[in-house]
């Protein structure tokens, strides 16, 4: 129950995630949830897309820097306290969260909360038997 996301390491420069975004919109990609983490020098750009592999395929052929992962989509309700709820079950079960993102739901009042794991296997059990829905790639390009 895991989603691909595409990473690509980007030149802190103007322009560059607008290249980005021209390669991806050319191609009919349309982008579910991003963040980007900064530096100085370069940043690091993670998306989860609605084809991840054709995704991959032509932002490498176009040169940039890019690379697939594995992350856990969990959707919660759009409630005040459950992103602090699955917080304290992750921390209470010994789970290290490297990165988490999320986005809302239009028209609806669900959220969809994007974590990377150090042990993904470990937290995909811990959700499942906590009555959590993980969302598989085809359910999010349907959103």
């Amino acid at each position: 129950m895991k989603v691909e996301q595409i990473s690509i390491f980007l030149e802190n420069k103007t322009g560059r995630l607008a290249n980005v975004a021209q390669v991806l919109k050319d191609n009919s990609i349309n982008i579910r949830a991003l963040t980007v983490a900064d530096s100085t020098d370069f940043g690091i750009l993670r998306m989860i897309v609605n084809y991840p592999d054709k995704a991959f395929e032509v932002l490498k052929s176009s040169g940039f820097m890019v690379k697939k992962s594995d992350i856990i989509a969990v959707q919660i309700e759009d409630k005040t306290g459950l992103f602090f709820e699955i917080m304290e079950l992750c921390n209470n079960n010994g789970l290290n969260i490297e990165y988490t993102y999320s986005f809302v739901e239009q028209n609806s009042n669900k959220a969809i909360l994007f974590l990377r794991f150090d042990n993904p296997d470990m937290a995909i059990d811990l959700f499942i038997r906590n009555g959590y829905k993980l969302l598989k790639n085809e359910e999010l390009r349907k959103i």
